[in-house]
């Protein structure tokens, strides 16, 4: 039986003003660790009120990424790709060409410091933003990320088609989400994807959206601000 997550999500509302986001967007492929060293030096600087929050659009070349609460057993082939451990949330995930990574990293101390809210929130961008390319994207009570049912492989199927896995430090988010526009499938093949097994992976092409990633991008940080209600500042 699929279990559903229903929530009623209080959305950004008009008559509070939000802290603006800085948005960087990163056209060549960016090394995991570096990523990461240059989160930990941006949320330092959020903490400490010398930066803006910051949205980072980025991909990786293809590794796996293992969060606290990752099983060895899910890592199937270790030899594929680099395995990288992450103080995120979560379990094993593969990240690659083909993927929109968004690191958020934002002072919840300056919004409203719920962290199930703030992944409820990160849910529901990526809701929006799949249903913008006619894409029915939903919740489950008993599987993290954002999944959509696929009749055209029988009754009770379905595919993940979005992650999230998100660390918190001092009320300043960081890590966040990923959407699947058009990677390589067959990369998840070496990773119990999110320790969830008996479902798929999908992506925006697979599901015949043949978007870009500049169409995922402009759609991703629309909703965003519909969502959390902050302006977008590109840096």
């Amino acid at each position: 039986m699929v279990k559903f997550r229903h929530q009623i999500i209080p959305l950004a509302s008009e008559s509070v003003a939000y802290p603006p986001v800085d948005c960087l967007k990163s056209d060549d492929l960016v090394n995991y660790q570096q990523a990461v060293a240059r989160m930990e030096q941006r949320i330092g600087e959020i903490s400490a009120n010398d930066a803006a929050d910051l949205i980072w659009l980025l991909q990786h070349p293809p590794l796996y990424t293992a969060g606290t609460s990752a099983n060895s057993n899910d890592l199937l082939t270790p030899e594929r790709f680099p395995v990288f451990a992450t103080g995120r949330g979560g379990q094993y995930t593969y990240h690659g060409p083909g993927q929109r990574i968004a690191y958020i990293m934002l002072d919840l101390k300056r919004r409203t410091p719920d962290v199930r809210l703030f992944v409820a929130l990160l849910e529901e961008v990526l809701i929006r933003t799949l249903s913008a390319f006619d894409v029915i994207g939903e919740r489950r009570e008993d599987r993290v990320g954002v999944w959509v049912r696929r009749p055209d492989k029988g009754g009770d199927v379905e595919d993940k088609i979005a992650a999230i896995g998100i660390r918190v430090r001092k009320w300043v988010t960081f890590h966040g989400l990923s959407l699947n526009v058009n990677p390589d499938l067959e990369h998840f093949d070496g990773i119990v994807a999110c320790g969830v097994k008996g479902h798929g992976i999908t992506s925006l092409h697979d599901l015949g959206k043949m978007v870009s990633m500049e169409d995922v991008d402009d759609v991703l940080l629309r909703k965003f601000t519909a969502v959390f209600g902050s302006k977008i500042n590109p840096v």
